[in-house]
């Protein structure tokens, strides 16, 4: 378990060095934890990661890291084609001090909640904690970069309904929860540009779970979006947390 204050938690994602490997070349990613698609990097620890995968052609292979290894991802010659990176983390603890931010944050992300605040109003300050969990997955091209995305079997995770490497165009994507689409939920959109320029902008999926992304050539991508619901009594008494997050990101770029 891992203990933050409220500030820590941001975006959490997958950082391929390259989006674009060529074929026979090593892939190395990074764990990254930060605002607007910029943040520290993190080493890998098995005490806080529950997946470590790299997906190929609809199928997965798990990825050896050891305790401390920066850049978590290290693949000597990964297969051509969409490479998926996946890496679901154990989960961690947040404590709000001042219960105006779990509310700010409730409002920044739109969280129609399936919590009780009744609860959450009744504690006091510093018995306000929040129990959490990270989905990520990053698409990598290696070589061709030709393939096809895939749900990976993630608590809440997204897929890619077309290939930001080959297809033109905006990107579909769908927002999965437990497996279904999450209807008219909000995606935080994080766009890169070559100079490092950050630009923030919200989507919401429609009656499918799908958004359509649009793109540019040359700029890198990172969709969030949480899941807030009242955790399972035992989650709750091992954690002492009256509420808990479930963040999906998905990372990728668009060739110039």
């Amino acid at each position: 378990m891992f203990t933050a204050t409220a500030p820590l938690s941001h975006e959490f994602w997958l950082e391929p060095t390259e989006f674009q490997v060529e074929s026979g070349a090593a892939l190395y990613a990074d764990l990254r934890n930060g605002e607007d698609f910029k943040g520290i990097t993190l080493p890998y620890f098995d005490s806080r990661s529950d997946r470590l995968e790299i997906w190929h052609r609809g199928k997965d292979e798990a990825i050896t890291a050891r305790n401390g290894d920066l850049p978590a991802v290290a693949l000597a010659q990964p297969k051509d084609g969409l490479a998926a990176l996946v890496y679901q983390s154990g989960f961690s603890t947040v404590t709000y001090n001042d219960i105006d931010k779990f509310y700010r944050f409730i409002k920044h992300k739109d969280l129609k909640a399936q919590v009780d605040f009744d609860a959450i109003d009744a504690v006091t300050d510093s018995e306000r904690t929040e129990v959490y969990k990270r989905f990520c997955k990053s698409l990598v091209a290696i070589g061709s970069g030709t393939g096809t995305d895939v749900p990976v079997g993630m608590e809440t995770e997204f897929v890619a309904l077309k290939n930001p490497y080959v297809d033109t165009g905006p990107l579909p994507v769908r927002l999965l929860y437990r497996g279904t689409p999450r209807r008219e939920s909000q995606i935080e959109v994080f766009e890169r540009a070559p100079d490092g320029q950050v630009r923030v902008f919200l989507l919401r999926t429609d009656h499918a779970g799908e958004a359509h992304v649009p793109v540019k050539a040359g700029y890198d991508y990172l969709l969030d979006a949480v899941v807030l619901r009242t955790p399972a009594p035992a989650l709750a008494a091992e954690y002492d947390a009256i509420w808990e997050t479930l963040w999906a990101s998905l990372s990728f770029s668009v060739p110039e």
